[in-house]
C-alpha cells in the first residue's frame, strides 16, 4: 500500500475561525474534513460531492496559520485511509470513500 501526501492550505483569516472560539480560535472539524476531502478528490480526479466520510477522529486542534498536509493511502477501490498532520502532530484521521461509479 503506497502512501501519498497533499498540502492543505487554510487561510489564517478563514471565516470559520471567527467565533470558534473567541480569544483562542481553532478550526472547526467540519471545515478541516471538507478541505481534506476536496484535496483528496482533486488529486484523484473525482468530484468531492461523490465522496463520503466513513470515519473521522479529531486528535488535536488546528490554530490559524498552521501548515497542514493530508497523508493518504488507497485501501480498496475508491476507499482512502487518511491522516491530517500539522508539523509532527496528527490532528485528524479517518476514511474517505468515493462512489465507485465516479472513478477517474
Amino acid at each position: 500500500m503506497s502512501e501519498h501526501s497533499l498540502p492543505v492550505a487554510i487561510a489564517a483569516d478563514h471565516a470559520a475561525y471567527a467565533g470558534h472560539f473567541p480569544g483562542r480560535p481553532i478550526l472547526p472539524g467540519v471545515v478541516l474534513l471538507d478541505e481534506a476531502l476536496h484535496a483528496l478528490a482533486a488529486s484523484q480526479g473525482r468530484e468531492a460531492a461523490t465522496g463520503q466520510i466513513r470515519a473521522a477522529k479529531f486528535l488535536s486542534p488546528v490554530a490559524p496559520g498552521e501548515a497542514l498536509r493530508v497523508d493518504y493511502a488507497e485501501t480498496g477501490p475508491g476507499v482512502f485511509r487518511f491522516t491530517v498532520v500539522a508539523g509532527a502532530r496528527t490532528v485528524a484521521s479517518g476514511v474517505f470513500a468515493f462512489d465507485p461509479g465516479t472513478a477517474a
